[in-house]
């Protein structure tokens, strides 16, 4: 067999997350006909179609899924080498993070500040969205790691404790609720209620916790971002489950009320890398460091 280039195995990587080879060649900065090239000379080489072609998209098919750990992890390598002997740093490469929406946008930025004033390491990135699509993008090696709220279930991924959230129940100053002491289960009953859409830690949260408690309920507006559920919220809109840590400022700023429900509102945070995902030093240093952190200590430290 022929030697396989680093060069190939990046091609078709690119592909896996792009899916066409126009895309794969734009952010490779290369022809859309040197990937093409790049990409039928390792098939030729391996013996194998890697992707199914469908509609001018290149689909990983099985061959090509039993290939994409190794090509990532041979790339890893080779970056480890390549930056070996570049600094006196004992970290080097990027570290691409993916984080659900809480999580990425009240606790990453100071887990972030910490790990680069620990290790001055700041080559970073962080991607944010719902529970489901960082699963999915760690699944297709887009990320290195996730730190998620909603606990799933995936034969891919390595799933681990991390740290402890509360969430909370909030209406408007003007809901009939506002100023009703504890809420009973029969309080909520005929309620409307404004969720995230499918595939959110929070409103994974809600239907498992807070839904089976109330016979009758409504979703009255489904919003993919906290902060519109916050403003929807706020103008009594309907009744909204989030993180405290989410809604903590609007609830300091007296635009929305937290109720006082009898439930236990605590859920886990959990930290997702792939299983066959190798493990370069800088991603095991920030998996130890982020075992290490006390998220409350920083947190309340913020400016």
């Amino acid at each position: 067999m022929s030697n396989i280039t680093l060069r190939q195995l990046k091609v078709f990587t690119a592909i896996t997350q792009h899916k066409t080879l126009t895309a794969s060649a734009e952010k490779l900065f290369l022809s859309k006909a040197a990937v093409s090239l790049s990409l039928g000379e390792l098939e030729k080489q391996l013996g194998h179609a890697l992707f199914d072609r469908v509609n001018n998209r290149l689909i990983l098919n099985q061959e090509g899924k039993r290939l994409l750990p190794l090509a990532d992890e041979l790339l890893h390598r080779s970056e480890d080498i390549s930056n070996l002997f570049q600094s006196n740093q004992a970290l080097n490469g990027q570290l691409k993070i993916g984080a659900s929406d809480t999580i990425g946008n009240q606790v990453v930025p100071y887990l972030l500040r910490d790990f680069r004033q620990n290790t001055n390491h700041h080559q970073q990135s962080l991607f944010i969205s719902n529970t489901s699509l960082i699963c999915q993008k760690l699944a297709d090696y887009e990320l290195d790691i996730g730190l998620i709220e909603g606990k799933i279930q995936s034969d891919n991924l390595l799933m681990q404790p991390w740290n402890q959230d509360e969430m909370c129940v909030i209406c408007a100053p003007t809901h009939p609720l506002a100023n009703h002491g504890q809420i009973r289960a029969g309080d909520l009953e005929n309620s409307q209620w404004l969720l995230r859409e499918a595939g959110s830690g929070s409103r994974e949260f809600f239907l498992r916790t807070v839904a089976p408690r109330i016979e009758i309920w409504n979703e009255a507006f489904q919003l993919n971002t906290t902060e519109a559920i916050i403003n929807a919220t706020a103008a009594n809109l309907g009744l909204a489950c989030l993180s405290r840590l989410a809604a903590q400022s609007a609830i300091l700023d007296k635009r929305v009320v937290m109720l006082d429900i009898p439930l236990d509102m605590k859920r886990r945070f959990w930290l997702l890398v792939h299983k066959e995902k190798y493990q370069s030093p800088l991603l095991k240093t920030f998996m130890s460091f982020c075992s290490d952190w006390k998220m409350l200590d920083s947190l309340q430290s913020k400016p």
